[in-house]
C-alpha cells in the first residue's frame, strides 16, 4: 500500500501486463545444482571484479589495460571451467525458446561469407528444434541478446558489475559451429570482456583505426593489416579489449561448436557525454545571474553561413566565464546521464523464487536507528517540479531507485520499451527542505530518526516512513 504523506510524493509509475517472455513471470533457467559460485567473490563489487580478472589485480588492470590495450587471461583451472560452462550452455536455449523468444529482437542468426555478414533470421517466434537444425546445416552463428534476463547467475554478475562501474552492463551469447565465423571484422563502442564457455574460439585482434570509438562499425579485411594478437580461447579463459579494438573470431574446424559471452560496459559514458549533460544546466542557471547571456544574438546571426569573428570571441568569452564558475565551486548538475543509468539498470539480485523485495523490519519510529538498504541502486537529484509546467516551477528533491526495474527489459533497446510503456521512473520526491536529511543517510552509515535534519518530529517520522515503504531503508 502506498502511504500518501505530507512530506513526500511517489513518482508516477505506468503499469503494464507482464508478457510471457518476462523472466518475472516464467520459470528462470537455474544454475546447475552441483556448481557453486566460489569461483567469483560476491562480497563486494570490487571483490567480484578482481576475482573475475584474477590473477591480475584491480590496480594493475586499470593502470595497464583499461582503455589502453587487450588483456588475455588463459586459465587451466577445472573449477573455473565448470563454472563458466554453467553460465550459459547451448542446451539452455531449449527451455528459453519455450517462451516468447523472437528472431531479431532476442536472437540473430548470421554467418560471415565472402567478406560479408549474411543474416539468416526467420520471421516471428524462435522454434528451438528448427533453430538447432538450421545451426547444424547452415553453419551460422546464434547471437542471443541479453541472457541475464533468463539466467540468474548472469543477472547476479551483471548487477554487481553495474554497481562496480556505475554504468550499464549488457551481454550477448555467441554460439558458432565448427569451421564457421558469424561476424565480419568490426569494432564496438563498449569495453568488452569475453568469457569462453564451451568449445574453442580462434581470435584475431587488430590495431584500432578509431581508438575509443563512439559507434559500432565493420572494417574491410584489406584495411586492417595483420593481427596484433592471435590466440585460441578455451573454456575458463577471459579476454578484455577496449572499445575501438578491431576483432574477428571463428570456430576451428574438426572440433565442437563454440559458446562465449561478451559482457560489455561504458557505452556513452565519457567526459564528452558528461559535458553534454552538464553544460545546458550550467548555462541555464548562469542566465539567471549574468544579464550578458540573456542579450539577443546579432541581427540575422542564424542566417549567416559562418559566424563572424566578434560573436565568436563573445562566445568563447562566455565559455571561459562558465569554466571560471566551475573552478570557483559552482555546482554542476548531471541529471540525464544519472537518470538514464538508474532507470535502465538491473534491479538488485534476489535469489528468492519471487525475486521481489519487501520492506525490512518494523515501521521506523522517532527513536529508531535507520540505514540505507541499497545505496548503489539509489540516487538523489535536484530538479524542477515535473508535475508543473509553468515557468516558476520550484526545485524539488527526487530520490530515484532501480529496485522495481523490470529485469526482462534490461538492455533491450529504449525505443521498443518506450512503445510498450515499460520504463518508468521509480522513487519519491520531497521538498528541498528535506535535502540535508537525505544527505545524512547517503553520507553516513546510519542515523537516528530523531536526528534527521528536518523541522519537526512528525516530518522526521514521515520522511523515514516514506523511505521504508519504498524499501530504501531498514530499521537497525
Amino acid at each position: 500500500m502506498v502511504h500518501h504523506l505530507e512530506c513526500c510524493k511517489m513518482l508516477k509509475k505506468a503499469g503494464r501486463k507482464p508478457k510471457k517472455h518476462d523472466p518475472d513471470v516464467c520459470k528462470r533457467v537455474k544454475l546447475d545444482l552441483d556448481v557453486t559460485s566460489t569461483v567469483l567473490n560476491f562480497q563486494s563489487p570490487d571483490s567480484l571484479f578482481e576475482s573475475l580478472i584474477s590473477p591480475i589485480s584491480y590496480e594493475e588492470f586499470f593502470r595497464e589495460y583499461w582503455e589502453q590495450k587487450p588483456l588475455l587471461i588463459q586459465r587451466n583451472d577445472p573449477s573455473v571451467t565448470v563454472y563458466y560452462q554453467s553460465l550459459f550452455k547451448f542446451d539452455d536455449l531449449k527451455e528459453i525458446c519455450s517462451y516468447d523468444v523472437f528472431y531479431s529482437r532476442d536472437i540473430n542468426f548470421c554467418r560471415y561469407i565472402n567478406g560479408k555478414k549474411k543474416v539468416l533470421n526467420k520471421d516471428g517466434k524462435v522454434n528451438y528444434a528448427q533453430l538447432k537444425k538450421d545451426f547444424e546445416q547452415k553453419k551460422a552463428t546464434i547471437q542471443f541478446h541479453q541472457p541475464q534476463r533468463f539466467k540468474d547467475e548472469l543477472w547476479r554478475i551483471q548487477e554487481t558489475l553495474e554497481c562496480f562501474f556505475g554504468s550499464l552492463v549488457g551481454s550477448n551469447v555467441y554460439i558458432t559451429p565448427p569451421d564457421s565465423q558469424g561476424l565480419p571484422p568490426h569494432y564496438d563502442d563498449v569495453e568488452v570482456f569475453i568469457l569462453q564457455l564451451e568449445g574453442e574460439k580462434h581470435w584475431r585482434l587488430y590495431k584500432p583505426t578509431n581508438p575509443l570509438a563512439r559507434e559500432y562499425s565493420t572494417e574491410a579485411e584489406d584495411r586492417i593489416g595483420s593481427p596484433t594478437h592471435e590466440f585460441i580461447l578455451k573454456p575458463g579463459d577471459l579476454l578484455y579489449f577496449p572499445r575501438g579494438t578491431i576483432h574477428q573470431a571463428d570456430t576451428p574446424a574438426g572440433g565442437s561448436y563454440s559458446t562465449h559471452i561478451t559482457i560489455s560496459t561504458y557505452q556513452n559514458n565519457t567526459w564528452g557525454d558528461y559535458l553534454l549533460d552538464v553544460i545546458p544546466w550550467l548555462v541555464y542557471d548562469s542566465m539567471k545571474e549574468d544579464i550578458e547571456l540573456s542579450r539577443g544574438l546579432p541581427r540575422q546571426y542564424l542566417m549567416q553561413l559562418n559566424s563572424s569573428a566578434d560573436p565568436g570571441k563573445q562566445l568563447s568569452g562566455f565559455l571561459r566565464g562558465l569554466a571560471d564558475q566551475i573552478e570557483n565551486g559552482k555546482e554542476t548538475r548531471s541529471s540525464e546521464m544519472r537518470k538514464d543509468f538508474i532507470l535502465n539498470r538491473l534491479p538488485p539480485y534476489a535469489n528468492s523464487s519471487s525475486g521481489s523485495l519487501a520492506p525490512a523490519g518494523k515501521l521506523p519510529k522517532l527513536d529508531d536507528q535507520i540505514r540505507l538498504r541499497f545505496k548503489a541502486h539509489t540516487m538523489i537529484l535536484l530538479e524542477n517540479d515535473q508535475e508543473r509546467t509553468d515557468e516558476s516551477r520550484e526545485m524539488m528533491v527526487y530520490v530515484y531507485h532501480s529496485l522495481k526495474n523490470n529485469r526482462g527489459n534490461h538492455m533491450m533497446g529504449a525505443e521498443d520499451n518506450e512503445e510498450e510503456g515499460c520504463f518508468q521512473a521509480h522513487g519519491l520526491k520531497f521538498p528541498c527542505s528535506h535535502l540535508e536529511a537525505l544527505k545524512q543517510l547517503w553520507i553516513g552509515d546510519s542515523v537516528f530518526v530523531r536526528d534527521l535534519k528536518v523541522d519537526s518530529n512528525q516530518a522526521k517520522e514521515n520522511l523515514a516512513l516514506c523511505l521504508w515503504t519504498e524499501n530504501l531503508i531498514e530499521v537497525q
